[in-house]
């Protein structure tokens, strides 16, 4: 089968599209014939070897971690799902024709596979992200790259727990983040000042490491009020890095329940064919996502 691989740490040109082995489940696991995969900035982190002095991994690799599919290989003990079900979930090696899925939910009816693949690990995040940083309803929830992929998810479930959302983004994703219910500032010179005129601010997010956390930390005067899930540099500040531990399984079916009630909603930003990973990569890390990026196999 065709598999996405790096066989070094370095830029996006370090991804190749090779012909490997075909991946088999374990207990309790299961594979699919892959149709579309999510495209994460954890992806390119692990590929700019950015985690290896906490996750080291052996190289070469695959990369990927989500996607939707159709369920072709059931592991020992899988009950409760058949072959030729469709499934959305989290695995490894997601980049691919095939991946084994570890966690994984039944499509929502009528989502395409291109759609169901950037919802599970956004939404883990956001549901992991807003657990740790403890905001309530009634109170006032500071996002920061809230048109992004995390922070669609996160304006989302935090409006429809009750929680008011102020979203910083860039200038031509202001009206989108209004019809999200968050109330929109731009960053750029004053951008603190700007945020103090909107409400006083009760806990903050950074979901993209642009250097904003110094100025939440001042607008909520406490560094257990603050989460990042970019900023490696964030416990010299005393700022939690929430970079894993959330429940996927949890997650999925919170997604499942978001989307039945008409609560959640991801767009997809832009969707490439496989063989145009790198050129995915390059454009998530640039920022300026309104939603998701997929891959399509």
């Amino acid at each position: 089968m065709k598999a996405m691989r790096f066989a070094e740490f370095g830029g996006p040109e370090v991804l190749t599209l090779q012909e490997v082995d075909e991946p088999h489940p374990g207990p309790g696991q299961i594979r699919i014939a892959v149709r579309a995969a999510g495209v994460n900035p954890h992806d390119w982190r692990v590929r700019e070897g950015q985690f290896e002095r906490i996750r080291p991994i052996a190289l070469p690799s695959g990369v990927g971690q989500d996607a939707a599919g159709i369920v072709d290989e059931l592991g020992p003990g899988v009950t409760g799902i058949d072959l030729g079900d469709t499934v959305f979930g989290r695995g490894a090696n997601t980049y691919a024709e095939h991946a084994v899925l570890t966690s994984w939910a039944r499509l929502p009816d009528g989502m395409a596979f291109a759609e169901a693949a950037g919802y599970p690990s956004v939404v883990e995040t956001a549901l992991r992200v807003l657990r740790l940083v403890g905001v309530e309803s009634g109170q006032t929830l500071l996002v920061s790259g809230a048109s992004g992929g995390v922070g669609t998810a996160v304006v989302q479930i935090a409006r429809d727990r009750g929680i008011t959302v102020i979203g910083i983004a860039g200038p031509a994703n202001q009206d989108y983040l209004r019809t999200l219910g968050a109330t929109p500032t731009a960053y750029g010179p004053g951008w603190i000042d700007r945020v103090r005129r909107l409400g006083t601010i009760d806990a903050a997010l950074d979901l993209t490491g642009t250097g904003v956390l110094p100025g939440l930390l001042a607008l909520t005067g406490d560094p257990d009020k603050v989460i990042t899930i970019a900023d490696l540099e964030a416990p010299m500040l005393g700022i939690r890095f929430a970079g894993v531990g959330g429940s996927m399984p949890e997650a999925l079916s919170a997604t499942v329940d978001l989307i039945a009630r008409g609560r959640l909603t991801i767009p997809i930003d832009r969707s490439y064919p496989l063989a145009d990973a790198a050129t995915a990569h390059a454009d998530s890390k640039s920022g300026h996502t309104r939603g998701r990026r997929v891959l399509l196999v």
